[in-house]
């Protein structure tokens, strides 16, 4: 199933993840699906993909898990691009966004 990859490529960086609920921790992934991409043809659903997101919460500066999650992406095949880095100042977390879409 489409899940067990993006489950796996969080895994391959930490255990440190949740799906759709934040973690009580100074570090960790939530991820979630938001949609679908569809390739019609033929007035049929010939390729369908899941689109989703995953954000880091960090407080580390330069947090090696950025580039061990997009390493991770890539290979489990799951097409994949950084969204935002955002800081909050609320929290004190640095917020990485990811957008993924995965067959």
């Amino acid at each position: 199933m489409w899940y067990e990859k993006i489950i796996a490529a969080h895994l391959d960086v930490t255990d440190q993840v949740s799906h759709i609920e934040r973690i009580k921790s100074d570090r960790y992934f939530v991820w979630q699906e938001d949609g679908e991409s569809v390739l019609a043809a033929d007035d049929l659903h010939a390729e369908c993909a899941i689109t989703g997101t995953t954000d880091l919460f960090t407080k580390q500066e330069f947090d090696p898990w950025v580039d061990a999650f997009g390493e991770a992406l890539s290979s489990h095949g799951i097409a994949w691009s950084l969204s935002s880095v955002q800081y909050e100042d609320d929290t004190g977390f640095i917020h990485y966004e990811w957008s993924w879409e995965v067959a």
